[in-house]
């Protein structure tokens, strides 16, 4: 698979000056953890959810999150796991295309016990998703996940979510952070990415943000994510990847909102389609996923179709952040020093932004890299007219 793989060769290479790589589930850690992209998820209990699944590869959806959590009433907890059973056996019989597929489960028990019961469908599962994640959890989940690991006779990965109102309290927060932290390391070759769960941050407060903020503009959410970016995010090669908070809200409907997109040229309507995605309550979503890189977030948790293409559409590298981390990453300027960017607008300081072009580097090698005329609206149109 690859990003944008659903769109055809020739607009592909209409699109982009370096295409995205092709990767999968034996892929290294490294690329796996950069390339989750919008991790899409769904209740556990829909009745066709294999057809959803082969559904959304065929749309460019890479990474898929069936839950068994919140998503569900307790009730139906036990129907959840017979269904996903079934389903994994329909996909692994049909030989279809999925993107990376993992579970989200409620205890560690359920971790041994589904991947028993999946049998030799579990080729087609990447992983486990464990939530609530603290270190007196974490690690009856990660030792779970070892026994799974062990008895597939395949690799696992896991993906906590940092959600528990442990952390989000400022005077449990720095041990709570040092714990997960332990756990993750010593677990690290298992880790793929950390989420994080602001829907129970909020709740937590009894708030709910509108849909023209952000999760930057509530304080307390804002506090949490930077203390875990600073903990668990560094660039010194201890830091994990840290995906972005789920987008609440959908409106858009594609069927409306495609016509839009497949009226050609695009030159000169940059500001036309702009306006469409704030009329379908996307403005606030495009605005938070700027502001998750800034804050060093990669990815992003969603729960709608319509927020995907979006999500890959604005993680794909500019022609001009290549150019600048190409320059600062060139042998002859290991010493340091200052340069003119090749675009004549900023300043590139060699050994303060190496780590910046590094994961920029990493980040074109799974999302590609945009040809110098192509922005966020080609790239969002092409993603969706497919």
């Amino acid at each position: 698979m690859r990003h944008f793989g659903h769109i055809s060769p020739a607009a592909r290479e209409g699109l982009f000056f370096q295409e995205p790589c092709a990767f999968d589930a034996g892929s290294p850690i490294d690329v796996l953890s950069a390339a989750l992209g919008a991790t899409l998820y769904s209740p556990a209990t829909r009745p066709r959810l294999a057809d959803d699944v082969a559904k959304q590869a065929g749309r460019g959806v890479v990474s898929m999150v069936l839950c068994l959590e919140d998503s569900i009433d307790d009730a139906e907890v036990a129907d959840g796991e017979a269904n996903l059973v079934r389903q994994f056996a329909d996909l692994a019989e049909r030989g279809a295309q999925t993107p990376l597929l993992f579970i989200r489960v409620r205890v560690p028990e359920q971790i041994t016990d589904l991947v028993g019961r999946l049998g030799s469908s579990v080729r087609l599962l990447s992983g486990f998703v464990l939530p609530k994640f603290t270190e007196e959890r974490g690690v009856l989940f990660m030792e779970a996940l070892t026994s799974a690991e062990a008895a597939a006779g395949r690799r696992l990965f896991a993906m906590p979510v940092l959600e528990s109102p442990e952390l989000l309290h400022l005077e449990t927060r720095a041990e709570v952070l040092r714990g997960i932290s332990r756990t993750v390391n010593k677990y690290r070759d298992r880790v793929l990415a950390l989420r994080l769960g602001v829907t129970d941050f909020c709740s937590a407060y009894g708030l709910r943000r509108a849909s023209d903020m952000t999760a930057y503009d509530v304080q307390i959410v804002s506090a949490v994510i930077g203390d875990v970016v600073n903990v668990l995010g560094r660039a010194d090669g201890s830091g994990f990847t840290i995906t972005g908070p789920v987008w609440e809200y959908f409106r858009l409907q594609e069927r409306m909102f495609k016509p839009q997109l497949r009226r050609s040229p695009f030159a000169g309507r940059a500001e036309e389609l702009r306006t469409a995605l704030i009329e379908h309550d996307l403005d606030g979503l495009l605005r938070e996923i700027e502001l998750d890189r800034a804050n060093g977030l990669l990815g992003k948790t969603c729960i709608h179709p319509s927020h995907v293409m979006p999500v890959h559409a604005l993680s794909v590298v500019s022609h001009e952040e290549f150019s600048d981390a190409q320059d600062i990453l060139r042998p002859e300027r290991e010493g340091g020093g200052v340069l003119r960017s090749a675009y004549t607008n900023k300043m590139n300081e060699v050994k303060p932004h190496r780590a910046w072009a590094e994961r920029t580097v990493q980040r074109a090698e799974v999302f590609g890299v945009a040809k110098e005329d192509v922005g966020f609206v080609e790239l969002l149109a092409a993603g969706l007219a497919e």
